[in-house]
């Protein structure tokens, strides 16, 4: 009697357990570090939405501004720290050796199940960004280490109001940099600003010197100096430097152009005192929420040459990587994939005026928006270069870019004291290669 008596509490037991509803809290959390200010409502809305669907818990925290994220994560590395999904700021290089730490997942798996069918909802040039191809020059195995969330291109917008009062057509931008030279005067006449750019941060100086290199003289033998095939004395490099010094003596850059952050460069003009700026589509919720009444429009940097075609940055605005020691993989890449699907992307571009990297959701949105997405069709980006500069090479050039726009330098000048540099870091790689028992002539 008694042991039946057992039987049947524990029977009734485990009946009313299965009965009871789950509240078991071993279901596991991901985490996710951002520098994305901007954004960092929406994540969390976003976020709660998972849990809700799902059980599963999302953390988003924010660390900013960007350096002191990249602080934090190289830190987090070196304790073994890191959360489950972060994003890198840096070279690829720098992407390259957390990869050879151990510490980013390699997608690809991932991105191939189903056909392809999460590899092929992304903007292939924003995909591209996070993809190591076969023989890139950094060693790691070909795949995909990250996923971009958003895209960018980074292109030249104009005032329409200020080309109004300046005597131009606000429908017909200047196509070629002759044209755009040609402004310049009238810019100087009327006493305005010209081109406003956050110049005083080399990288962006760099991007528009690139444009301007691959509309010059072409993708391959921009790579083939990179390698260290041509001269950075070559003819076509001195008529990069060159526009620099045409821009600044035709009156059609702004003053104080070299010294500018790019957040007092959307500052000037979003209040309607600079006719052009160069940025990128990022901007486009910056202006909103400075002046939402701004008359502006998006074009392409103007040519130079007619040779090859214009090219723009582009590509994926930002990218989160997986950590290859996570705790829960597999929820992680879930997480990952249901985050970057049609629906949440087109809830983050709704909210934030950033444009999608998942190519379904790019179907209706504002023109400014759609203008900076068609230019995805011409997007470059270094990352997606399978090479890379030395550090002190581009250092060396941009810095002497400003030195050309303020008078203090010519082209040549530059171009001899960059591939001295060039010269200098290349040497020093192979010694370094050499002790390896590596002998190679290309930087990494």
């Amino acid at each position: 009697m008694i042991l039946s008596r057992i039987l049947f509490i524990l029977l009734l037991g485990a009946g009313l357990s299965a009965c009871a509803p789950d509240k078991r809290t071993d279901k596991p959390t991901v985490t996710i570090w951002h520098w994305m200010t901007d954004r960092d409502t929406a994540f969390q809305e976003l976020a709660k939405r998972y849990e809700t669907n799902t059980g599963v818990k999302v953390n988003f925290e924010l660390y900013a501004p960007s350096d002191v994220y990249s602080q934090k994560v190289r830190a987090a590395a070196q304790g073994n720290t890191l959360p489950d999904i972060f994003g890198i700021l840096g070279e690829k290089r720098d992407f390259s050796s957390f990869i050879k730490a151990g510490f980013i997942q390699d997608l690809t798996p991932y991105m191939e199940e189903n056909n392809g069918f999460w590899k092929n909802s992304f903007f292939t040039t924003a995909l591209a960004v996070n993809e190591f191809t076969d023989g890139n020059s950094y060693g790691i195995r070909p795949g995909f280490y990250g996923v971009p969330i958003d895209i960018m291109t980074i292109q030249m917008l104009y005032n329409k109001d200020l080309f109004k009062k300046l005597g131009l057509d606000p429908d017909h931008p200047p196509v070629t940099f002759q044209e755009f030279l040609g402004i310049g005067k009238k810019i100087k006449e009327a006493n305005m600003q010209g081109l406003v750019s956050g110049w005083g941060e080399l990288w962006m100086i760099d991007c528009f010197a690139n444009n301007y290199a691959f509309n010059i003289m072409g993708k391959d033998k921009v790579l083939a100096t990179i390698r260290g095939v041509v001269l950075y004395t070559d003819p076509d490099w001195i008529k990069v430097l060159t526009i620099f010094k045409d821009m600044q003596e035709s009156g059609v850059l702004a003053k104080g152009l070299v010294t500018m952050v790019n957040k007092t460069a959307e500052q000037l003009f979003a209040s309607g005192k600079a006719v052009f700026a160069f940025n990128g589509s990022w901007c486009v919720n910056v202006y909103k929420g400075m002046n939402p009444d701004l008359n502006y429009a998006v074009v392409f940097p103007p040519k130079a040459s007619e040779q090859f075609p214009m090219a723009i940055w582009g590509g994926a605005g930002s990218s989160f990587m997986v950590n290859a020691r996570s705790k829960d993989m597999d929820e992680t890449v879930k997480f990952l994939r249901w985050f970057t699907a049609a629906g949440q992307q087109a809830y983050l571009s709704g909210v934030t005026n950033n444009l999608p990297a998942n190519k379904l959701s790019a179907t209706s949105i504002p023109e400014i928006n759609a203008a900076f997405a068609r230019g995805m069709d011409y997007a470059i980006h270094p990352n997606a270069w399978g090479v890379s500069e030395f550090s002190m090479v581009i250092e060396t050039w941009d810095k002497g870019i400003q030195s050309i726009i303020m008078g203090e330098k010519t082209p040549e000048q530059v171009a001899a004291e960059t591939q001295t540099v060039k010269d200098r870091e290349m040497a020093r790689k192979q010694k370094i290669d050499k002790k390896k028992g590596v002998i190679s002539g290309t930087s990494s």
